[in-house]
């Protein structure tokens, strides 16, 4: 089996081929500069969403596209239609084109609430087309993903090492590893009876999410320290994020539109689009995970030892 993988060379992609790797399967990655990293089974595809011609090539012969890149963060609201809608779109036809009979989206659960951030806006809208194509799809909506090369949520992880860990008003959000995000997108390849056409929303299993300062205490137990946790309101974000766009500009992470959707209090996936037990059930614990994820990071350098 052949697959397409865009994204390859992001946090989820690179669990991906992983994942592919540990299956023996082989892969084309799109990828904005080749030639990568060596990877056993993995050919790079120079391109982007935006390059039909690359797009093509990677899609050739493949049996399914698993559609993993995305733009998460931008001080421009208009380039998450260029990458998340128009990139898509442009993905499928190419698809359509090369007789590609499965595509699996990577989507996000600030899909369901597209009127809070313009990034969750285009998340939805990239939905409905995926929906439309008429190809053999599934959709997936990850809520926080963490795990080794992530670096959104190493800011909390360095964060609880100082001490101090901010978090927006209460709420609960449901948490993932990336590596059992990766082989659920593996495991859907085949399609069939309750996976096609389906909008999932896993998570770890654990009912009803993390309370923000609960999972806040856990990365600072994972980093061995017991941060002050102390819940910033919506006002003093966005100040914070004034701060960190003019400090950072376009590395900034505490954007305007992603304050919108922190602020949102309830982030937990729907029990009703839970993935299906004989498909995929997730094996790695949160609280592991996340202390793993710490070890990862300090055999790395980014954590001191």
């Amino acid at each position: 089996m052949t697959l397409a993988l865009t994204g390859g060379t992001g946090f989820v992609g690179q669990a991906t081929l992983d994942a592919i790797e540990r299956q023996g399967l082989s892969a084309r990655a799109l990828a904005r500069a080749v030639p990568q990293d060596r990877r056993k089974g993995i050919i790079w595809v120079g391109g982007s969403l935006a390059d039909r011609a690359a797009l093509s090539r990677l899609v050739e012969g493949a049996e399914a596209v698993i559609h993993v890149a995305g733009l998460t963060s931008t001080l421009e609201p208009a380039a998450f239609e260029t990458a998340n809608v128009a990139g898509t779109f442009a993905l499928i036809e190419v698809a359509k084109a090369a007789g590609v009979p499965r595509f699996i989206f990577v989507s996000s659960l600030a899909a369901r609430r597209p009127d809070l951030s313009a990034y969750g806006a285009s998340k939805a809208r990239a939905e409905k087309i995926v929906a439309a194509s008429g190809l053999d799809w599934t959709v997936v909506r990850p809520p926080a993903v963490y795990g080794p090369r992530d670096r959104d949520m190493f800011e909390l992880f360095r964060a609880a090492r100082r001490g101090v860990v901010p978090m927006p008003p209460p709420g609960h959000a449901s948490m993932i590893h990336v590596d059992d995000l990766a082989e659920l997108l593996l495991a859907l390849i085949p399609g069939g009876e309750g996976v096609t056409g389906a909008v999932f929303e896993p998570d770890d299993g654990r009912e009803g999410g993390w309370p923000h300062r609960e999972l806040a205490r856990t990365i600072g137990w994972a980093v061995g320290r017991r941060p002050w946790v102390p819940h910033l309101s919506r006002g003093t974000l966005e100040w914070a994020s004034r701060i960190d766009c003019a400090v950072r500009r376009n590395r900034a992470r505490l954007t305007p539109d992603r304050v919108s959707y922190m602020c949102y209090p309830d982030w937990v996936v729907d029990p009703a689009r839970k993935v299906p037990g004989s498909v995929w059930t997730p094996r790695i614990p949160t609280r592991e995970g996340l202390k793993a994820t710490a070890d990862w990071y300090r055999e790395k350098g980014w954590l001191p030892a």
